[in-house]
């Protein structure tokens, strides 16, 4: 399944911006071995090379069946949307922190000049198990994922963002998809204390394992609040003692 839905958005795209993808990779589930037709997003990196003013119209487009069909089916969540980043042929051997990309999309949301994917965590796992759909394989394309920068990075996003939400989550009003977001910290932890990316499935086990915590155990958005937080306070000891520390 997740081929045509690769296929059909390329189809679009090459009608769209005909020759100037020339670099097209499956990262995020796909690569880690867990994508689920019923649930999960497509994730990419593309190559992109010429004029970008079509992207916003590809955003569109090359969605238009999948959230179709979603709608139909009656799925919010709109599983086999492909969420991507585009990125110049010239920025890809840029050290990743230094990259500015094309424009990106998630879900309905499209930005020019930016994208959140380009971060040391992806392009490690579009290094280290990137799909290759269209062009080179990873390994030879130059990338930088700036590995010295890893641990740092993820701690970053939980102190930052992570720590923000688990504090609205204890707040008189929770967000919505509290039960649902609270797997992104144990994700990070994981790279945190191991330098490993690891899929959502993966982080279950990995929160039961390390945190003796069974994730649908938690009933409320309080409780994934205070869940996320004892995950953000045993990061942050995990990064000091991390190995060249």
């Amino acid at each position: 399944m997740i081929e045509r839905i690769v296929h059909r958005y390329l189809t679009v795209a090459d009608r769209l911006l005909p020759g100037q993808i020339t670099g097209f990779y499956l990262v995020g589930s796909a690569a880690l071995g867990a994508w689920h037709a019923d649930r999960s997003d497509v994730d990419f990196v593309a190559v992109l090379t010429g004029d970008p003013s079509r992207l916003r119209a590809l955003h569109v487009l090359g969605n238009l069946r999948t959230a179709g069909a979603a709608v139909l089916l009656g799925k919010p969540g709109i599983p086999g949307t492909m969420n991507g980043v585009f990125v110049a042929p010239e920025d890809m051997a840029k050290p990743v922190t230094s990259i500015r990309p094309i424009a990106s999309h998630s879900g309905r949301r499209f930005k020019a000049g930016r994208g959140f994917d380009v971060n040391p965590v992806m392009w490690k796992v579009l290094l280290d198990k990137g799909i290759t759909v269209r062009g080179p394989a990873p390994t030879e394309l130059g990338l930088d994922p700036e590995p010295d920068k890893l641990r740092q990075w993820n701690l970053d996003q939980l102190t930052g963002h992570w720590r923000s939400f688990a504090q609205q989550c204890l707040s008189d009003r929770p967000p919505r998809k509290a039960l649902t977001r609270m797997i992104g910290p144990p994700r990070l932890h994981c790279t945190v204390r191991t330098g490993q990316i690891i899929s959502k499935d993966e982080a279950v086990r990995y929160t039961l394992d390390t945190f003796g915590v069974r994730l649908g155990d938690l009933r409320d958005p309080g409780q994934a609040g205070e869940f996320m937080l004892r995950v953000i306070e045993d990061a942050g000891r995990e990064c000091f003692h991390a190995p060249g520390r």
